[in-house]
């Protein structure tokens, strides 16, 4: 008669041949089933105890010091090969699913649309892309730009920009001129982005695009078209003042903003923009169905530049809405100007040299 022994685990007696020896110790089957799991990279037995991995991954320590981590957001174990950086100044890991939450909710792909929310009473609302570059492609910088520009409501988001060589772009919500000034936290964003490391001026890369609504232009799109026509025919007329005031040199235009060609009306600089063949790389982009885009200006990270933009932007729509052709043909740059009111836009053209008085010091751009 054979002799039994005693399970280490659970107490009960079995016959010798029914028992496992795991760690120098006798178990019967059913703790061995439920005290123990296989090392799933070495194959090792091990107790529960002894498992640093998950449910769905078992690990012995040598296994897990020398080809795993964890989560830094929800703990899960993931291989070195298979965790995720923010970037790459980042040392924390993640898995798959929080770097896609984390890293979309901070930087959208450059083809992100969200749905728009409009600031301000119709028809005119402009949207700003401010390129920002030098200090990383960074989510946890987005996300601390984000937490000021989006405080209280969804007003602005980023966006990966292919032309910038390390940064993202800022893009807004549509919103009057009214709402960018008062409620829209541009100059504290500013801060944060220069604090953070980065320029817009001072990199070749950036550019300020304003779109402005079609819907401003016009009722029908009739009206649409004659106004922007008179646009164009501004833009041209008064080309070598606006390079000046967009702080773009010729060369940068060529590339990202290229010019129609004046023509001597509206109607022929319109019909001379629709059959070009620069797509949405030029002065005035006609590409989009929604909106028409200023392209001209350079970056900026200096508030006073910013507005002073939003508000030239603002006073073309004005000539280009509420001027017939003839009267806009025969407005000078100075006749321009001298109608002026915004003490922000007054200031930036003397800066620049454009405006009917002295030039002022300015602040350096950034």
């Amino acid at each position: 008669m054979s002799s039994n022994y005693m399970c280490r685990v659970c107490g009960a007696a079995f016959p010798e041949d029914e028992l496992i020896l795991m760690d120098d110790e006798l178990i019967c089957e059913t703790c061995l089933e439920e005290e123990t799991v296989v090392c799933s990279d070495c194959g090792t037995r091990i107790w529960n105890e002894q498992d640093v991995g998950s449910s769905e991954l078992h690990l012995c320590q040598r296994c897990f010091d020398r080809g795993y981590t964890t989560c830094e957001r929800c703990g899960a174990v993931v291989s070195y090969d298979d965790a995720f950086y923010l970037d790459d100044e980042d040392d924390y890991p993640y898995c798959e699913s929080c770097y896609n939450q984390l890293n979309c909710r901070a930087i959208h792909d450059y083809g992100y649309r969200p749905e728009p929310i409009f600031y301000g009473t119709p028809p005119r609302y402009f949207g700003v892309e401010l390129e920002i570059d030098g200090a990383g492609e960074i989510s946890r910088n987005a996300e601390k730009i984000l937490a000021i520009g989006n405080q209280d409501t969804g007003r602005i988001y980023c966006k990966h920009d292919g032309s910038l060589n390390d940064g993202f772009e800022i893009v807004s919500h549509p919103a009057t001129l009214e709402c960018h000034t008062k409620d829209f936290p541009w100059a504290q964003m500013m801060k944060q982005a220069i604090q953070l490391g980065y320029y817009s001026h001072e990199a070749a890369t950036c550019g300020l695009h304003v779109h402005i609504s079609r819907n401003a232009f016009g009722e029908s799109v009739l009206e649409q078209e004659a106004s922007i026509a008179r646009l164009l025919f501004f833009v041209e007329k008064n080309w070598n003042e606006l390079l000046k005031f967009s702080r773009r040199t010729n060369r940068q235009l060529e590339r990202w903003a290229a010019r129609y060609g004046y023509k001597d009306t509206p109607k022929e600089m319109m019909d001379q923009a629709k059959n070009h063949r620069l797509g949405r790389y030029t002065c005035v982009n006609l590409t989009n169905a929604n909106t028409i885009e200023i392209r001209i200006f350079r970056g900026t990270l200096k508030y006073n530049t910013f507005l002073a933009t939003l508000q030239l932007v603002n006073r073309l729509c004005d000539v280009a809405i509420f001027m017939s052709d003839a009267e806009l043909h025969a407005m000078s740059w100075t006749d321009f100007t001298a109608g002026i009111t915004e003490p922000e836009l007054i200031q930036y053209l003397k800066e620049r040299r454009l405006y009917l008085n002295e030039p002022v010091e300015s602040e350096a751009e950034v």
